[in-house]
């Protein structure tokens, strides 16, 4: 019996985990409120994937989806699928937007991008602690015709 509590445990929290992955794509990716990252976000937080120009920090997360939102007001991540396991939860998300602000020193060309990205969140106590990343920038920049030199 005690097996089967700990398996429920196990996946109750797994759950939240993922409930919490969908609500920060929901809040801060596509609903661009920035201010909920002080509150979702460790403080002690770690991206693996930084992307160059951001810090792999709390703060570096804040610059990269501000700069996001400017570039694109319009931007949206839909998630393909989702799985969990342990404090880890693994999402594939199709990312759309218009390019209509400055993005990475490129100024707006409402052209339009959609780009698979798989990301790999830890959730430990309601917060984000670390991300890994695999974004498909390349092609991003193709649609966008942005030359990456």
């Amino acid at each position: 019996m005690s097996n089967e509590s700990t398996d429920s445990f196990a996946d109750s929290e797994i759950e939240r985990n993922k409930q919490w992955v969908e609500n920060f794509y929901t809040k801060v990716l596509s609903g661009g409120d920035i201010d909920q990252i002080n509150d979702l976000v460790s403080s002690g937080y770690q991206d693996h994937e930084p992307l160059p120009g951001f810090a792999s920090n709390r703060n570096g997360l804040k610059q990269f989806f501000s700069m996001m939102r400017i570039a694109f007001p319009d931007l949206h991540n839909e998630i393909e699928f989702m799985v969990a396991e342990n404090d880890k939860v693994v999402s594939y998300i199709t990312m759309t937007g218009t390019h209509q602000g400055d993005y990475m020193g490129v100024p707006g060309s409402n052209k339009k991008f959609e780009v698979k990205v798989i990301d790999i969140i830890r959730v430990v106590n309601g917060k984000m602690t670390e991300h890994w990343g695999v974004g498909d920038w390349m092609t991003m920049m193709a649609q966008l015709s942005i030359d990456p030199q």
